[in-house]
């Protein structure tokens, strides 16, 4: 059965955002194309007739899983207003919609090449979306500086209280790393 044009559009975003999802929530390695077509309510015709390949749909859905975040930011959003809630309860409990750098950051090293640019971009992209934000009277290697030293801060304090199994040590983590960054 042949499927339109806007179908087919719709099916693609479908697939994109719930791969974007569930990758964050399980992992690249821990999503396979059978629950990607079952969570998308898709074939595996339909998959692969739009991406060819599960590595093809990685690429895009973490291109996807970081776009979405980035369309979260105002243009009035703060470095201080981003890390209180980057560093928050609510969003260490939510991997599905949070920040794909903490939930695939393990991963990317094992990816394909075009899975690893896509992520770079977006690091790349936030890292000047912080340095835009960050002390406009310093120069601009040093505001470059402070926002590499500022997301990896978020990442890995994020990836931390994630990972440990003690929730009054992973709340700790997050109010440390807030606090510090706050200074």
């Amino acid at each position: 059965m042949r499927v339109s044009k806007e179908k087919a559009a719709d099916n693609r975003e479908r697939i994109l955002t719930t791969a974007s999802r569930l990758i964050r929530e399980r992992g690249i390695s821990g999503v396979g194309v059978d629950a990607l077509t079952e969570a998308a309510g898709m074939t595996h015709g339909g998959l692969y007739s739009q991406f060819g390949s599960k590595q093809r749909l990685v690429e895009e859905a973490v291109a996807e899983a970081i776009a979405s975040k980035g369309r979260e930011l105002c243009e009035t959003t703060t470095v201080d207003d981003y890390v209180s809630e980057y560093l928050s309860p609510a969003h260490r409990d939510d991997p599905g919609s949070g920040c794909p750098f903490a939930a695939l950051c393990s991963e990317m090293q094992r990816q394909s090449q075009g899975a690893r640019e896509r992520f770079t971009a977006g690091v790349k992209g936030m890292i000047g979306w912080l340095s835009a934000r960050i002390g406009s009277g310093t120069r601009q290697r040093r505001r470059d500086e402070d926002a590499i030293v500022t997301l990896v801060s978020l990442v890995g304090a994020l990836v931390l209280a994630r990972a440990v199994s003690d929730p009054k040590l992973s709340d700790e983590i997050l109010r440390a790393t807030r606090k510090k960054l706050a200074g």
